[in-house]
């Protein structure tokens, strides 16, 4: 394992907009909304959630599916963790799809050098249901409320070995409850972006005493190794690893499937075969004002120039409207499933999930959607895996991934539609400079390779120690 610094690498609609409302809405909308609160305030709002919760739950939005999953996640996962104390016990917790898709990678290693472990997975966010089904866990569920009276009957009865975290969402009372059983605690991916709000003084003041507690933290790089010290946790507890999430997206890129149906596609119905594409993945609104007048000035100087365009939430999207948007600009668009029904298709409207990573990788450039929303940049890196450039907007300094992909020149962040239209040309219209900077993309990716293994490595010596192939010693870390 390389030690610290040498690896771098309206459901919810009250009936006013009361104070109530807005702490409801920011504790579901983020994670460890407490952190801005001293820990008896943190823990009274709640209880006062919870008891309020099933007022709060009705229609299909996230906060009301959030609350309805946690509703009786303790007892769930109690009753289903029950019969695992036969073995060890890791207990995964994740935010949201990506974090989940990061410790994923790290639980496949630890599956492959210890088949008979016991994995519990936990979630904060209604988004990751989507990967719910998949991840490789014995147990799944929503977190349970972060109260003593929950969390230690669960913690009683799951009896984990580990609790790992990811990137850095430490919940307080879970890891004060697991101290007081020492039961050790991990934050894998750590990440921690500068100006973050648990850096603040009033998050160090709730949530230092459980950062304080890790046992260990695996960074990402050097400079959020860092940071986690000025939240208390000890330099000699910090390892620089790397992103492990990078070895899942390079291993799902070198898994793609040519033939399957959604590339196919692009061989028969969609006109302008040997011109370049554009994928624009993870697009909010917001995105798609700058992207599509951008577009449409592009146009004009890159012929044969296609589109696919893939929304960040496709369930419920106006399609339709979207549709005679593009249209008005002269572009013939179809749904993904639809394209061979409409003749001279040029721009693909995505409208399933779980195909972009695969779509990316017909690009000649990539957009990546979140730079220009206010909860920011969606992940970079499936894109890069595949040696495509990035374009982002300006909110990206939340992704540690977007900021290094901008200094090795694989990204460049546009401000407006006049300067995406610009780097478009330059990207498209000078020979081979688009795949230039693909280049730079994907040897940022194939530079930390990795790094699920020493995470990994980093995991297991809070295991019960057994002989166990291709693991190091305590005394090898």
């Amino acid at each position: 394992m390389l030690l610290y610094g040498d690896r771098s690498g309206s459901a919810y609609n009250l009936a006013t907009r009361s104070a109530v409302g807005s702490l409801v809405e920011w504790h579901l909308g983020a994670t460890s909304f407490g952190m801005a609160l001293p820990q008896g305030l943190y823990r009274t709002v709640l209880r006062a959630l919870r008891v309020l919760s099933p007022v709060l739950t009705k229609g299909k939005s996230k906060l009301g599916r959030g609350l309805r999953g946690r509703r009786d996640a303790h007892e769930r996962l109690a009753a289903a963790a029950t019969p695992l104390a036969d073995r060890p016990v890791v207990w995964v917790h994740a935010s949201s799809v990506g974090e989940s898709l990061q410790a994923r990678t790290v639980i496949d290693v630890l599956r492959g050098r210890i088949p008979g472990i016991h994995v519990v997975f936990t979630f904060f966010s209604p988004s990751a249901e989507a990967v719910q089904g998949t991840f490789p866990a014995d147990v799944s569920s929503y977190l349970p409320w972060d109260l003593p009276e929950v969390m230690g009957p669960v913690l009683d009865a799951v009896r984990p070995d580990v609790i790992v975290f990811t990137q850095r969402e430490v919940w307080p009372t879970l890891a004060e409850e697991a101290a007081t059983r020492g039961v050790p605690t991990v934050l894998i991916a750590g990440t921690m972006p500068q100006g973050a709000g648990r850096l603040s003084r009033p998050g160090r003041i709730l949530l230092g005493p459980a950062f304080r507690s890790l046992r260990a933290v695996a960074a990402i790089s050097k400079e959020d190794g860092d940071r986690f010290g000025l939240l208390g946790v000890e330099k000699d507890r910090v390892t620089v690893t790397g992103d492990p999430g990078i070895d899942g997206v390079r291993d799902r890129a070198a898994r793609i499937d040519r033939g399957a149906p959604h590339m196919q596609i692009f061989g028969t119905g969609f006109r302008g075969e040997g011109g370049p594409i554009l994928v624009a993945g993870s697009t909010w609104p917001s995105d798609e004002k700058v992207l599509i007048p951008a577009l449409a000035r592009v146009r004009e100087s890159v012929p044969g120039l296609r589109l696919v365009l893939a929304p960040h939430e496709p369930g419920g999207y106006d399609f339709v409207g979207l549709g005679r948007r593009l249209a008005a600009d002269g572009w013939i668009p179809a749904l993904l499933g639809k394209v061979g029904e409409v003749h001279g298709v040029d721009a693909i409207l995505v409208d399933r999930v779980g195909v972009l990573g695969d779509l990316y990788s017909l690009a000649s450039v990539a957009y990546v959607g979140g730079g220009f929303h206010k909860s920011g940049l969606h992940s970079v890196l499936e894109p890069a895996a595949v040696g495509v450039p990035v374009l982002i907007g300006p909110r990206y300094q939340g992704s540690p991934h977007a900021t290094r992909l901008l200094a090795v020149g694989g990204a460049r962040a546009v401000a407006d539609a006049d300067v995406l239209a610009v780097t478009l040309r330059e990207w498209l219209e000078v020979p081979g400079k688009n795949k230039e900077r693909g280049q730079l993309a994907m040897d940022y990716i194939e530079n930390q390779r990795e790094a699920a293994e020493y995470t990994a490595d980093l995991i297991t010596q809070f295991l019960p120690q057994e002989d166990r192939p291709g693991t190091l010693s305590e005394g090898e870390i």
